[in-house]
This record gives C-alpha cells, structure tokens and sequence, in this order.
C-alpha cells in the first residue's frame, strides 16, 4: 500500500507545492482535485490543482515530469459533484467534466477516477434508480473505453438542510451498492471506501471490505466521533452534524488497527489517501499541513513501507 491525502485541503498551494510537501513529509502519493475552475459549491469543493479542461498529452508529460522529479504517484484524480441533480442542465454539466476528468486520468495513466454517483434528494432511492441507470451505464463505458476505473465514495451527502431527507449521493449502504454492480455489472465500476461515513451511520465499516473486496479501488482514511451525549439529545433524526465530528485518523471512532487488519485481509495493495476534514486543524496553513504530518504518523504504525 502507498499512503496519500486528498490535495483538497491545501487549497492555496500550487500542485507543484503540494507535490513537494508530500515528498517532503513521507507521502507516497496524492489524490489529486480536479474540479473546474471557479466559485466553490461547498467546503472541500472547488479546488483545481489539475485542470482537465482541453488537457493535452503535453500537459501530462509536465504533470508526470513533476511527480518524477518528487517520486510521488498520482493515486486517483478527484471530483465530487452531483451528476443526478434534479436540474438537468446542471447535471449535465458535472456529466461532462467527470468525462474530462476520466480522459485526463487515461492521459496520465492514472487507474481510478473518485467521484460521487449523486442523487435527487427529493426523491426515493427507486424514484432516483432509472436516472442512475441512464446516466451511470454510459459514464461507466466510457471509462472502460478509456481503461480507467471509477472509485464512487460512500458518503450519503446529507448533512445540511439543503441536502435532505435523501442525501446527495445514493452510494451509501452495502445494500445499494449491490443493487448497483448488480445493475452495471463493470469491473471499472468500485469504491472509493471511507470508513468514517460507516461510523456516524452506526455501520459495521469492517464487513463491506469483505464482501467488496474487488469493488475496493481506492481508500480514504478519515475518521468521525460520535458525541453520543450531544446524540442523546437531538436523536439519529438531527442532521448528522449535530452528533458527529470528521476528525484525523487515530482521533475518532475507527480502529484503525481492527481496519487495516481486514483490509490487508483482502488482499488490497492500492493507495491509502489521508482526507482532512477536521475543524479543528482548519485555521491556518500550517495547521493543515500539521494534520497530514500526524496523520501519516499515526497511520505509519500500520503502513510502514511504500511498495
């Protein structure tokens, strides 16, 4: 395994700086954030350290030059929009950019895009199952076409007001992800598995790698706690951030121990990629550069070796 981050929380650097703090710190490798550029929709979003629009075999040339001259992979490109937002035409848009996306990774030789399935809040999951259909098969062609993997992240996307009752994401139980490789059947079509969305779900979050084994494309290590004494007021009907807390690995509910024995287990050997939404590491540069120092150490304990 290769441990990573997610170069979301280094905004303000460029991909050259943040190629180098990853050399410079002990990370083999980065998920690299590709949204377009512009306004950011939400927290984490909106950040361009790879831009796929018109990307050229000459711009992969100079991103591969970059990380061979840091000896750091590329463990995914990242994009996280809603591609089954009930506006169509806004769909629309995040259907081709997620296309740009995977004709980059092709480019880069990059095995797996991570992204979100999306969904229509307002509707039920069998409301929101033809449009997955429709939208989702050819997507999943077309990345096959292009030889490369999509790594869909479970979080269900549903901790705001804007975001309910059914959440932005439809990937976020193993009872729905069965639906959906039963229904695109792709071995380019996997998960981008974060335990910590498990954990404020109250989910067992060491069963799914058993049984996902072949679907696990990628790897997000963050963590969650849950505040139980503020959950035993408000009730597992409140919004989720009302009783949970993103938190660094090692800091939250996850034993990472218990983790990384079943995930070795399956036999998974790709990337590990630390993903930092923790507030309180969120004030400053520094600060955020000091989650992904101590994240790394923490999780040295179980990952010692970049193979």
């Amino acid at each position: 395994m290769k441990l990573g981050f997610v170069s979301a929380i280094l905004p303000d650097l460029s991909l050259e700086e943040v190629v180098a703090f990853a050399a410079e710190t002990g990370y083999g490798c980065v998920e690299v954030m590709c949204w377009p550029k512009g306004k950011a929709e939400r927290r984490y979003a909106g950040v361009t350290h790879i831009d796929v629009t018109n990307f050229s075999v000459d711009d992969a040339r100079e991103v591969h030059e970059l990380f061979a001259e840091y000896g750091v992979t590329i463990s995914g490109l990242g994009y996280y929009p809603n591609p089954l937002a009930p506006d169509e035409v806004e769909a629309k848009v995040y259907v081709e950019h997620i296309k740009a996306v995977i004709k980059a990774a092709a480019l880069l030789s990059v095995p797996v895009v991570n992204t979100f399935i999306g969904r229509d809040w307002t509707k039920s999951l069998d409301e929101n199952w033809p449009r997955f259909l429709s939208t989702w098969k050819p997507l999943i062609a077309f990345a096959e076409d292009n030889g490369v993997k999509i790594g869909i992240e479970n979080c269900p996307m549903l901790f705001t007001r804007d975001e309910w009752p059914g959440g932005k994401n439809l990937a976020r139980s193993p009872a729905i992800w069965r639906r959906m490789f039963e229904d695109i059947p792709s071995n380019n079509f996997g998960l981008n598995y974060d335990p910590s969305h498990m954990i404020w779900q109250r989910m067992d979050y060491l069963a799914p790698m058993r049984e996902f084994k072949d679907r696990l494309f990628h790897i997000h290590a963050k963590d969650a706690r849950v505040d139980v004494h503020k959950l035993d007021q408000v009730g597992v009907l409140a919004f989720p951030n009302e009783y949970h807390t993103p938190k660094l690995p090692g800091m939250g509910d996850v034993d990472w121990g218990k983790f990384f024995s079943v995930l070795t287990d399956t036999g998974y050997s790709g990337p590990v990629a630390v993903e930092v939404e923790d507030r309180a590491y969120e004030g400053s540069l520094a600060l955020r550069k000091a989650s992904l120092t101590q994240s790394l150490a923490y999780l040295r304990q179980f990952v010692t070796v970049d193979l």
